[in-house]
């Protein structure tokens, strides 16, 4: 019986093909004869001549999460063989992005990810976070396959929608698998009734030894102990360039790690912001970090026609070097339309809500402003205001 991560990803050479679709099939509840029909050997045969092919590129750091990922799936009680199922959706690449606006290692889309606890706002999207991203999508396939019972539709409910699978089924009248996928009667989208086999092709090709694959997957398995990462709590608002700097690391390498900041800095949080660094970074990170508030808020400034930076930093009371700094400006040129990150200190920011009968002078005197500071944080060019209308106010 192989188990275990190791076993997965190829670490043993004794298996005999028997026992390795037999542990695949088993895991995904589908019935061995799967992997023996001729439509699966055609599809799998296209994988075969892959097998010098590239799948992982070792050197992105994305892939130091991958042992941390089967971790998580192992300790949820979620099949190991999922992993191939983030493969086929996006490689392990953080970025991904697919054309119907589903994002990361497991290509959730908004609505999925924020139901399952993901932050995705102008900050921070956390569908690009591996190890809270792989979280989520355990809890949704742990949902899924208390919905319909079985691991196999756990996978197809996630590609398809549960809602699609569920018309599928009550149309075939059954849940068997070769009914489901079958290609006349196009019970599922084309995308949906390919779904499985590549997973199980994916997981396949993970134990032929000789692929590059199974290669690739056991380097990432040996890598030494320091090239893994580690999670640290940040307090306060930091930019990542500061933190890089800090600890002695590539600026660059540091946001690979955390592709779910969206603006290269750490947003205000009252109970901290978690952040990776390379475990072998993490003693000296202990002696350089020190709690402490470098800015209480941020904003993002729109730059618009004819403004400039010494206008832009004017407006918010800071140094033009700061904000060229913070936001990787190399010169003093400007495009329209660019979105600039903006510190606004220890000043507190709200939003007001414009209620009837107000002015944007009585706005204005009410929190002790001058009308002109009002217009500049909200990009006014005149007094107008319209009822219901949200006013950033700081102060």
């Amino acid at each position: 019986m192989i188990t275990g991560f190791s076993l997965l990803f190829g670490a043993l050479s004794t298996q005999n093909d028997y026992e390795v679709d037999q542990y695949i099939a088993d895991s995904l509840d589908i019935p061995y004869s799967f992997l023996k029909s001729k439509r699966f050997k055609r599809f799998y045969k296209h994988y075969q001549k892959l097998k010098n092919h590239s799948f992982i590129d070792v050197k992105r750091v994305e892939t130091y999460f991958i042992p941390e990922l089967e971790k998580i799936l192992d300790a949820q009680g979620v099949p190991e063989i999922f992993l191939f199922m983030a493969m086929a959706e996006s490689n392990f690449a953080t970025h991904a992005r697919s054309n119907k606006a589903a994002v990361g290692i497991w290509q959730f889309m908004p609505k999925t990810a924020k139901k399952y606890g993901l932050r995705i706002d102008k900050f921070v999207d956390e569908r690009r976070d591996p190890i809270k991203s792989t979280n989520a999508a355990v809890k949704y396939l742990k949902f899924l396959h208390e919905m319909f019972g079985k691991w196999y539709l756990a996978a197809l409910a996630y590609n398809a929608g549960e809602g699609t699978l569920q018309k599928a089924i009550k149309r075939a009248g059954t849940d068997d698998l070769k009914t489901l996928l079958d290609e006349k009667k196009r019970y599922l989208p084309k995308e949906s009734r390919l779904y499985l086999f590549k997973i199980v092709s994916l997981a396949k090709l993970s134990y032929d030894f000789d692929s590059k694959m199974s290669q690739e997957l056991g380097y990432i398995l040996a890598r030494s102990e320091g090239n893994l990462v580690v999670p640290v709590k940040i307090k306060g608002s930091k930019t990542l360039s500061a933190i890089a700097s800090g600890i002695k690391l590539k600026r660059s390498y540091l946001s690979a790690l955390n592709p779910h900041l969206k603006k290269g800095f750490i947003p205000p949080s009252k109970t901290g912001t978690t952040i990776y660094i390379p475990r072998f970074k993490y003693e000296e990170f202990k002696r350089w970090y020190k709690p402490a508030r470098s800015y209480k808020n941020f904003l993002v400034h729109k730059v618009k026609k004819g403004e400039s930076l010494y206008i832009i930093a004017k407006r918010y009371g800071i140094k033009i070097s700061t904000l060229k700094k913070l936001n990787k400006l190399s010169s003093d040129t400007l495009r329209v339309g660019k979105k600039l990150i903006v510190p606004i200190g220890r000043l507190k920011k709200r939003f007001y809500k414009v209620k009837p009968g107000d002015t944007l002078i009585k706005i204005a005197k009410r929190f002790g402003i001058a009308p002109k500071k009002l217009k500049q944080w909200n990009d006014k060019k005149d007094n107008l205001i319209k009822v219901g209308e949200k006013l950033v106010v700081l102060y």
